[in-house]
């Protein structure tokens, strides 16, 4: 649950684009709990689309991409102190679930149901808020070289973090990043240090464009451009892998035929609605298709190692920040297609 005193404040979506602000009282973390005053909460795609159509009812406290200081403890809690900068995030593999026992810890039941917003000390868990009550396993410390800044945008680089491990790209590999939003720009990162030899990204916003461009990347194109470029960059072969970070459910087929046979199509972005594919055309080219959502303990620490040495740039993202008050509006302006921001962090205390 949420936890506030008079001054402190939470956002709830009730219903389709219908927000509510409202205040309550506080209460103590749970024994092996603890209590986090938040300082950001970024706002994700998954934010925008659950706003506009009320799936995630019934009323919910959004916001799973967040930093904040400790403020509390529970009894039972050893390895995190008050005053401490963490960023929300999933406990180690348990040991204990189906998965783990049967030698699959990546796949950890208990942490995919983390990654997923169950916490039993947090039903209504999110960060759209002035602070937060969560399981203690779910806070991770900010190593120093983090601004708070950088530590607001860990989780959606540790998303991509975590596909890019996926994929196991061999070093040199012709690489395809479709869509330039957070999820692409910081994806196209991570592919760079993996070892990608060439990466193509692909994106209708001019703005967005600007900001690959900024970021390092020389072969950004908009997607009627994407074919030509890289027909020949690889004389007609293929990308080796091909990210695919939009979500749009009518480009699954477009983008598959863009890998050369035995390559690599990689989900990143989720669709709202049904996909229609060929399946024989990916069987008989021997795709390697890997869905990727959400992420390991491990790649948190991975990923925030990658910022700190500044192999990957996240703060270029942020484009702006906006209080508890002002949250409806941006969901509206980033739902309506015509945003220029590309990552917009929500302050509470503002």
């Amino acid at each position: 649950m949420l936890v506030m005193n008079a001054e402190q404040r939470y956002v709830r979506v009730s219903g389709p684009r219908q927000l509510e602000e409202r205040a309550g009282d506080e209460q103590p973390p749970a024994p092996d709990g603890v209590i986090v005053d938040i300082t950001y909460s970024g706002i994700c795609g998954t934010d925008v689309h659950g706003y506009t159509d009320g799936h995630m009812l019934p009323p919910a406290v959004f916001g799973h991409e967040w930093t904040g200081t400790v403020r509390a403890v529970g009894a039972e809690v050893t390895g995190v102190r008050a005053g401490q900068r963490v960023v929300g995030g999933v406990g180690p593999a348990c040991g204990r679930c189906r998965q783990c026992l049967a030698g699959h810890a990546r796949q950890c039941d208990t942490v995919f149901a983390e990654a997923n917003g169950v916490d039993e000390a947090a039903p209504a868990h999110g960060a759209f808020a002035t602070r937060v009550r969560v399981s203690a396993r779910r806070v991770i410390p900010v190593p120093d070289a983090l601004s708070d800044i950088e530590a607001a945008l860990v989780e959606p680089a540790t998303v991509t973090f975590h596909a890019v491990r996926r994929t196991a790209l061999e070093l040199g590999s012709v690489v395809v990043v479709q869509g330039a939003g957070p999820i692409g720009l910081l994806t196209a990162q991570h592919a760079r240090n993996a070892g990608a030899g060439r990466i193509i990204v692909s994106e209708p916003s001019a703005a967005r464009r600007g900001t690959a461009g900024k970021l390092g990347f020389r072969d950004v194109v908009a997607p009627p451009e994407l074919a030509g470029v890289l027909e020949r960059a690889t004389d007609g072969l293929g990308a080796d892998v091909l990210f695919e970070c939009t979500g749009v459910a009518s480009l699954f087929q477009p983008s598959a035929e863009l890998v050369r046979r035995g390559g690599t199509l990689a989900l990143l972005g989720f669709p709202l609605t049904p996909s229609t594919v060929s399946y024989g055309d990916w069987q008989s080219r021997e795709l390697t298709v890997i869905g990727s959502l959400a992420y390991n303990h491990e790649d948190f620490v991975g990923t925030m190692r990658a910022i700190a040495g500044r192999r990957i740039d996240v703060a270029a993202l942020h484009t702006g920040t906006v209080g508890l008050s002002q949250l409806g509006d941006l969901l509206e302006e980033l739902d309506s297609g015509e945003s220029a921001h590309t990552k917009v962090l929500v302050d509470p205390r503002a």
